[in-house]
């Protein structure tokens, strides 16, 4: 375990660490006490039906929802709903390999967990700590767009409705291929040390690198073309890597970005059906809309269209913004009021 301040309640608001016991893992691992860091926003009604779960993204904790997605002038309203809103296993907040307190799954040795394994833990979570068997709505952004595809396709009798913005319930290939790049900028740095440095800061190199490949990819050719960074109030392209990309991963730890890059590289819902990804998808019974961003070079319009025809009952949503990928943050005027819009027709739909 290390200490890294940015992974505190401090830099990311309240939220409860709760254990959902013993995990034990796809790909043959465990993890013998699993934490999960959950944040809540409502009240859980007397029929417990009234549920709304929220997993993460890449990089992302529970407090980018409660900033830009969740209160009352929002779909995610919790005078209304129950909204749980879980950290991804890796991800820093949950356990995680700089956190883990049992030597046998810290740093390198930290276990290699799937979507399907952070989804295990979710519904136990749900069932077990707040009695919940029913969701009315699993609703997430790219890694949290494929866990709620998980969700959908392993427990579809729990799910009356799903929202997957900006993510596929298959990875790509090209989407691989760029995850792999931006572990390797983190692989390459001398200071990684094969995963056992003693501080995220001797892996700066790395993770500026890594935050620079963010800059191509994340934010679209658009927004660089149309110098949007300017409205961000930054005086130049370099400026804005420097004053924003940078600052945001070289506070991170290196080990949760290799866990959490792995685990989203591999993402993918056919493993229940024999690599059927028609059979998986047909499984969905969930009201759902696939909200793909327009300028998302990371999961493309298209390729959110090819899967969301083979999920009965389902619409397909595209989401209007320059950014690109990193839209989710809701940095432009015009986003929330699409996703609000959404959202709200989804959550009044009949199921």
């Amino acid at each position: 375990m290390i200490e890294n301040p940015y992974y505190t309640r401090d830099v990311h608001g309240d939220f409860d660490l709760i254990s959902v016991g013993e995990l034990q893992l796809e790909e043959g691992g465990t993890i013998p006490d699993c934490k999960l860091a959950v944040a809540t926003y409502g009240e859980l009604d007397a029929a417990k039906d009234n549920v709304i779960l929220v997993p993460t993204w890449f990089s992302g904790s529970h407090q980018i929802w409660h900033d830009v997605y969740i209160g009352p002038d929002h779909a995610l309203d919790p005078s209304r709903y129950f909204i749980v809103v879980v950290n991804q296993i890796g991800g820093g907040l949950s356990t995680s390999p700089h956190n883990a307190d049992d030597p046998s799954i810290a740093m390198s040795s930290f276990p290699h967990v799937r979507i399907g394994d952070d989804v295990v833990a979710q519904e136990r979570l749900l069932r077990e700590h707040y009695g919940v068997e029913q969701l009315q709505l699993v609703v997430g952004g790219s890694m949290g767009a494929q866990q709620t595809y998980e969700w959908a396709v392993r427990f579809p009798e729990k799910v009356l409705r799903a929202a997957p913005i900006a993510g596929t319930a298959r990875n790509t290939p090209h989407d691989f291929l760029f995850t792999e790049a931006l572990n390797e900028q983190i692989w390459s740095d001398p200071g990684w040390q094969r995963g056992e440095y003693r501080s995220h800061t001797e892996v700066e190199d790395g993770l500026t690198r890594h935050a620079h490949l963010w800059g191509i990819m994340g934010l679209s050719t658009e927004f660089w073309k149309q110098e949007v960074w300017r409205a961000l109030e930054f005086e130049s392209k370099e400026a804005f890597l420097e004053g924003f990309l940078e600052p945001y991963f070289t506070a991170m730890d290196p080990n949760d970005l290799l866990a959490t890059g792995w685990k989203w590289q591999r993402g993918d819902v056919s493993r229940h059906t024999d690599g059927d990804l028609p059979a998986a998808l047909g499984r969905i019974t969930a009201k759902t809309f696939v909200m793909p961003i327009t300028e998302d070079m990371f999961f493309p319009v298209r390729d959110c269209a090819a899967e969301q025809a083979l999920i009965p009952n389902s619409e397909l949503r595209p989401v209007e913004d320059i950014l690109g990928h990193l839209s989710l943050f809701g940095v432009a005027p015009t986003y929330m009021p699409q996703i609000d819009k959404n959202l709200n027709e989804l959550l009044a739909s009949d199921v």
